[in-house]
């Protein structure tokens, strides 16, 4: 059989621990005896990353700015604990984040839905896509202890040395206090990405935040969703046949309940943290959850939601059998050769992401599967694969 031709290359990010295993479990049995795989390699495991000083994550992020297409392993985000581990200069900072700044993107997190592994929320039929914005808010937020009584105010000092001043509160006794921000382009940048995945993936969209109590903050960023759409989308929605609306975030919490699913939920940094865990949580299991990161210029990192699965890894190098589930990890890189696919007018590249898609359901729903699933699946009597012969019997399907 001939292998499928790919024109350009997809960058591709090496990870850790057992997603490294499982990284090229896949590529061996699932992608090279079927495509002539080109890809653009970058090893972002945490040795590689020490050996570079971390350029080789800012030179990934560049390369994908380039070809528009990535897929990325999962990788370590250090502690103090992996530091001595690794034995590491410093204390490198999350791939992800690195990434997802150089970018300037959002990540849009959906569940794998699989019969046989069945919500918690019976009504919901359809994934549900968590849109999170990546920056400021909590994260970047400013903390203080206040002793005892007296004045916190906010204070805003322009370049001519003009200041403006809000009361935050008058303090009697000692209580703590919070400063957080955001930034109009990052805004912006969020809002076109969510427009923008919405109608590559003709899906409703949903935006949400309390503006009724933040009637500075939060209504800014329902104001500049707004400014945008109107402007940029209203008519390409039309065209699409795809909504988008706003409501506030505990409207939405109600909606999201009761409603089937199959569309995408916008949400600002501490609500899409939080929503994300409740949705893969809800739909089965963060194995079974996917992660791509959107540009407002159109560049696409597909990637697992979960980490390197560091206690499998463990036991892989002790010589154990593990159980590992490579579904996510799949289909990153399902993700991703469609997406070249549908860039580069190649239909058999795309035809093939849906069929290893389709294999890995079919094998699930079949009976076949990892341990983690076989412990909350309705189907009777699964059998239990480790983490190579879960992919093999994926390629017998393929």
């Amino acid at each position: 059989m001939d292998k499928i031709k790919m024109t350009t290359p997809i960058v591709e990010m090496d990870g850790d621990e057992m997603t490294r295993i499982l990284w090229q479990m896949i590529k061996d049995n699932l992608l090279l005896p079927f495509i002539d795989l080109k890809t653009e390699y970058y090893d972002l495991g945490l040795a590689h990353r020490e050996e570079t000083n971390d350029q080789v994550t800012i030179d990934s992020a560049n390369a994908t700015k380039k070809y528009k297409v990535a897929v990325k392993c999962a990788t370590i985000t250090p502690n103090a604990d992996r530091v001595k581990e690794y034995n590491l200069k410093e204390m490198w900072k999350s791939p992800n984040g690195t990434i997802r700044a150089i970018l300037d993107g959002t990540v849009f997190r959906a569940p794998i839905v699989v019969k046989g592994i069945e919500p918690c929320v019976k009504n919901w039929k359809k994934p549900i896509t968590i849109a999170r914005h990546a920056y400021g808010d909590v994260y970047k937020g400013s903390e203080m202890k206040i002793p005892g009584a007296g004045k916190v105010e906010l204070v805003y000092t322009a370049e001519d040395g003009a200041e403006t001043k809000e009361l935050v509160h008058n303090f009697q006794g000692s209580g703590i206090v919070q400063g957080m921000h955001n930034l109009n382009d990052s805004i912006k940048s969020f809002a076109k990405s969510c427009f923008r995945y919405a109608l590559d993936t003709r899906q409703d969209l949903w935006f949400s935040t309390k503006d009724t109590i933040s009637k500075k903050y939060d209504h800014t960023f329902k104001d500049i969703f707004q400014e945008i759409f109107e402007a940029d989308f209203k008519d390409k929605f039309e065209e699409a046949g795809i909504t988008y609306f706003y409501t506030l975030i505990d409207d939405a919490v109600a909606r999201v309940m009761k409603s089937e699913g199959g569309y995408i939920w916008a949400c600002k940094n501490y609500d899409g943290d939080v929503m994300s865990d409740m949705i893969s949580s809800a739909f089965g299991s963060l194995a079974m959850m996917t992660s791509v990161l959107v540009s407002p210029s159109g560049d696409f990192e597909y990637e697992a939601a979960h980490g390197t699965v560091q206690r499998h890894y463990y036991n892989h190098l002790k010589g154990q059998e593990t159980s590992t589930n490579s579904v996510a990890t799949i289909f990153a890189w399902t993700g991703a050769l469609r997406k070249r696919g549908e860039l580069d007018k190649n239909p058999e590249l795309t035809a093939f992401a849906d069929k290893l898609e389709k294999a890995t359901i079919d094998t699930i729903e079949g009976g076949e599967m990892t341990k983690d699933l076989a412990i909350i699946t309705t189907i009777s009597n699964p059998t239990v694969l480790n983490s190579e012969d879960f992919i093999k019997a994926i390629a017998k399907r393929l």
